[in-house]
């Protein structure tokens, strides 16, 4: 007789989810014991790696990943990158241990209390099957429910001593839709709105980028003649950099973000929250006399946003259908924006200087993935995204995700032959958040590149400090800190870059190499401005 074990991996077969990616606990054994040898386990150091990593090979793959998780404490230990992966809309099925039924009531050791708690509300579903032999049926809903829009993660919590349980016979393996199309009589409202608009504008999120909505974007941009503004702090560039139409990354602050927007009468959002703000910087959410309209797939986007009317459906999809809709405009289409000035040579380089460097030598169909805050505005000033699908980093605002995150795309690059170039750009302070990553990595002899901007600090909580006028905060300097040796630890080549010279060169062999490399590149120390 089949087991619940036994049921639950031939479910994940047809579900094409044979890499499962962990940490192994004491919980989880009874599960991986007698591993298939057609599957494979991604081992991270640490389970917010595994997050990050299972999250980033999701979104490279475009398909739910799975990711088995410790009980309590590893689970907790996981968490910050979850949040992550809540805010990426990533398709993410984490499974973790739970102590032997025949033990909770007395609450043992290793024992989570309220498992489907612990991950709310980061998660789209949570849930411990009251009998072992509902653990493969759990499964099945919890691919439906991680991958339907808006997608995200779920929780199982799975007790040790399920797995040798017969099985019921096993569930049907369904299929899901993840895309869904507007109401048609609002998108007609919607397109004549723009149409009689005097001065539109298009604000671009991140789920342009993840339903491949590249180039109805470009089109209803070009046929609206309007300038295209990427939504405050994405995770995903929506839109080609370098078109004439593209403005740049609104600022993550309503007064500021309203003044950007000066000017237009209607505002289109889509793929994107409305708006996501950080410092509180207080004003209007828009000018005076704009009108914003909102396209999103997620009802609760569109139901906490403070204004505006919304339209849920698809963002490629409804870019599609709106293109259909419009007629071509009779102004002129926008100026391209001027390139930005050559950066001052300076000893040591600014973060300017760099990724100006970096640019010059970026890879064709190089992938990027960042977590640099203090030089961001000078990285995305520098290095402009002209590709789908090339541009990653955290939603949420929480550091550690960039470098194991990074590692699951390169992995996903591998396995669908694609073979782009991951490059990381990964700040000195947020490469030790996740830095046992590089081990898995090293593992998996990744072509990674990672490049580390040193400026020795915590350059951007200085800036916040600034900004808010909170002097003499404590722990923003970080002294003795050797990349280069950690690096080599972990199993990965390591060279330092002493000048932007050296960087084409360094840059080409770490992309070549059979094991990750990090290219650490002392930066000034200068504090940027928040806004």
């Amino acid at each position: 007789m089949a087991t619940v074990r036994d049921t639950t991996y031939e479910l994940l077969r047809a579900l094409g989810m044979t890499t499962v990616f962990g940490n192994p606990g004491s919980t989880e054994q009874p599960f991986l014991q007698d591993f298939p040898a057609d599957f494979r386990y991604v081992h991270a150091l640490h389970e917010a790696s595994a997050v990050a990593m299972a999250d980033g090979y999701a979104q490279a793959t475009g398909r739910p990943a799975h990711v088995n998780l410790h009980t309590a404490p590893g689970t907790g230990n996981g968490m910050g990158n979850l949040v992550t992966a809540w805010h990426n809309r990533t398709p993410l099925i984490v499974t973790a241990g739970q102590q032997s039924r025949t033990m909770l009531l007395m609450e043992p050791r290793l024992a989570a209390r309220h498992p489907t708690q612990l991950p709310q509300p980061y998660v789209k579903w949570s849930h411990e099957p009251v009998r072992a032999q509902d653990v493969p049926a759990a499964v099945m809903r919890a691919y439906a429910t991680a991958a339907q829009p808006p997608a995200g993660p779920v929780f199982l919590s799975l007790p040790l001593d399920d797995w040798e349980q017969p099985a019921d016979p096993p569930p049907q393996v369904r299929t899901v839709a993840t895309r869904f199309a507007p109401d048609p009589r609002r998108l007609r409202e919607f397109a004549a709105l723009l149409a009689a608009s005097r001065n539109p504008v298009l604000v671009l999120g991140a789920a342009v980028d993840r339903a491949g909505g590249w180039p109805p974007a470009v089109a209803v941009a070009e046929r609206l003649a309007a300038p295209v503004w990427s939504a405050p702090a994405p995770e995903r560039a929506a839109f080609p950099e370098r078109h004439p139409h593209y403005r740049g990354v609104l600022p993550f602050a309503m007064a500021p973000l309203a003044e950007q927007l000066r000017g237009h009468d209607v505002v289109l959002v889509v793929g994107a929250p409305v708006f996501r703000y950080y410092p509180d910087v207080p004003g209007q959410h828009l000018p005076d006399g704009a009108r914003l309209l909102h396209v999103t797939d997620d009802p609760d986007e569109a139901a906490r946003a403070p204004v505006g009317d919304s339209l849920l459906g698809d963002a490629g999809l409804t870019l599609a259908a709106l293109l259909d809709l419009l007629p071509p405009a009779d102004r002129p289409a926008p100026s391209p924006r001027p390139e930005p000035e050559p950066p001052e040579p300076t000893d040591p380089p600014s973060a300017d200087a760099l990724f100006a460097a970096l640019a010059d030598c970026w890879p064709t169909d190089g992938v990027l993935v960042q977590e640099s805050p203090s030089s961001l505005a000078a990285l995305r000033r520098r290095l402009p995204v002209t590709r789908p699908a090339s541009y990653f980093t955290m939603a949420s605002g929480g550091l550690g995700y960039g470098l194991p995150a990074a590692v699951g795309i390169a992995l996903a690059e591998r396995d669908t032959g694609r073979g782009r170039p991951v490059v990381a750009v990964i700040g000195d302070g947020s490469f030790h958040y996740s830095v046992q990553a590089l081990w898995t990595a090293a593992q998996l002899r990744l072509p990674l590149a990672v490049v580390v901007p040193a400026n020795r600090q915590y350059a951007i909580l200085k800036a916040f400090a600034e900004l808010k006028s909170t002097p003499g905060v404590p722990g923003l300097e970080l002294p003795g800190l050797d990349v280069t040796a950690i690096a080599h630890g972990y199993g990965c080549a390591a060279h330092g870059v002493g000048s932007l010279d050296e960087l084409p060169s360094a840059l080409e062999r770490a992309l070549g190499a059979d094991r990750p490399t990090v290219l650490p590149v002392p930066v000034g120390g200068e504090v940027p401005r928040i806004l």
